[in-house]
């Protein structure tokens, strides 16, 4: 404001200052509340929000982890170390002895000297063989038939004519392209150089598309498992179709994953992956999952310490509101720990017992309507409203109070989407749905990816019904 309209506001006399002043201060409130809320936008990170930890700025990554001690990475003075065990003599492919030369007084072994006492010295070396594809000709020889003169020829097998490729070299590609999360090229690069096949980018599309098709049953499947089981994880991330926003979901047992690609994290997604089932569903408190039962709910408390740490960091009532949500996680995750090791689910409710009287009370405070709640009011009310589905672990053999197994069995996923771009198809979009599904199936029953894939090329090549994952 210049001198000079200030005392134009002056000279319109006093009502004209008051207006100018309201107008000011009311001015001066909007700037504070939008600064703060950015100041709390800015310290949001993977602690105390759903972010994810490839988030965080670079001041952020050393602070990270348990309290420095002063030691040294690695091994401790005084430490028992783990050596190498040796393999059984059955195991070994080669044997190869190496006897003394001579001896310090000066005598010289001969062949004759060669005469072992005790057991030997055993180093085991491992090592891989010449590794290179084998190219089998196939031949359809013609002949002619002595009764009618015509000429025939043979047929190729079916399992044979389906790709000039074998369903191992096949199965080795997928598995590096998704277990790996190798691009094409570097694909072409891999198979290349260890295995001496001749490849293009081209045809490793090609190989992941036919492996996405054979998976067609496989992945149905898994869905029906999913559905059918006891109790069940669920999460969700973005994914990218030709750029454009998309969410791939995720629904995994302890031994079973299932994803599919939809157009956004909306409750109609969800309530059409789970469709009829009964499953306890463990999840964070995203609103797509509101349309379950609270019985057959479980909050993730791994989500609820962040949030409550975001609190602890504010001021005031907020301030106490998060360090007693945070003192009750760490009670929750102690009691969990215990019962772990001791498998007594007696004691286990007794101690949530006493964590659901302490907290009740302070999530009805926090929840009215005063502004000194301003910040946690609407965690306080979300809390209230879910209340049954914060414990339900408590009482439900094999329900965990954290969605961590979802987030672990996602992690492979989302490092292939930042890799990859995403999707560039619909088509692409499901094939790739199902090979992820395959691949964190298979690492959750630490069973052998290649191994399977080989079995499932094996089976569509012959015709034959596909190996299921469930």
């Amino acid at each position: 404001m210049e001198r000079a309209e200030a005392e134009a506001i002056y000279d319109a006399g006093r009502e004209a200052v008051v207006e100018v002043l309201l107008a000011m201060d009311r001015r001066i409130q909007e700037l504070e509340t939008r600064v703060e809320k950015l100041e709390r936008q800015l310290a949001k990170n993977s602690g105390n929000s759903s972010r994810p930890p490839s988030s965080d700025p670079p001041r952020r990554a050393a602070g990270r982890g348990k309290d420095r001690s002063g030691r040294k990475p690695g091994g401790q003075p005084g430490h028992e170390g783990r050596g190498r065990p040796l393999l059984p003599a059955w195991a070994v492919d080669e044997f190869i002895d190496h006897w003394p030369a001579s001896c310090d007084c000066g005598h010289v072994f001969s062949e004759s000297d060669r005469l072992a006492v005790g057991e030997p010295a055993r180093h085991q070396v491992e090592e891989l063989p010449a590794i290179t594809v084998r190219v089998i000709e196939h031949r359809c020889q013609r002949v002619r038939c002595p009764g009618c003169g015509a000429r025939r020829s043979g047929r190729l097998p079916r399992e044979v004519a389906a790709s000039h490729l074998g369903p191992r070299l096949q199965a080795a590609i997928a598995t590096v392209s998704v277990r790996n999360r190798v691009s094409r090229r570097d694909a072409v690069e891999l198979v290349e150089e260890l295995f001496q096949a001749r490849l293009s980018t081209g045809t490793v599309d090609a190989v992941l598309s036919r492996v996405g098709d054979a998976l067609a049953e496989p992945h149905q499947d898994l869905l029906d498992a999913v559905r059918s089981s006891r109790h069940l994880n669920m999460d969700e991330t973005g994914w990218r179709l030709q750029g454009s926003q998309r969410a791939l979901w995720g629904a995994f047992t302890d031994e079973l994953a299932f994803f599919n690609v939809a157009p956004d994290r909306h409750e109609e997604h969800a309530k059409a992956l789970l469709a009829d089932t009964t499953a306890i569903v463990t999840s964070d408190r995203w609103w797509a999952y509101s349309h379950l039962p609270l019985k057959r709910r479980q909050i993730c408390w791994a989500h609820l310490r962040r949030d409550f740490t975001a609190h602890a960091e504010g001021l005031a009532d907020e301030k106490r509101f998060g360090e007693l949500g945070l003192h009750v996680c760490e009670r929750l995750f102690w009691a969990w720990e215990v019962f772990q090791h001791t498998n007594d689910r007696r004691e286990l409710k007794r101690q949530i017992a006493l964590l659901r009287r302490e907290l009740k009370p302070a999530l009805r405070r926090s929840s009215s309507k005063s502004p000194r709640n301003k910040y946690c009011r609407g965690m306080a009310r979300n809390l209230l409203k879910l209340w049954p589905a914060l414990w339900t672990f408590a009482a439900s053999p094999g329900v965990q109070p954290t969605n961590n197994h979802a987030e672990r069995s996602l992690r492979g996923a989302v490092i292939y989407r930042k890799l990859s771009l995403g999707s560039q198809s619909e088509e692409g979009e499901q094939r790739i749905a199902r090979l992820l599904s395959a691949s964190t199936t298979c690492r959750l029953q630490h069973r052998s990816l290649h191994a399977y894939l080989t079995d499932l090329l094996n089976a569509n090549a012959r015709g034959d019904p596909a190996p299921l994952l469930s």
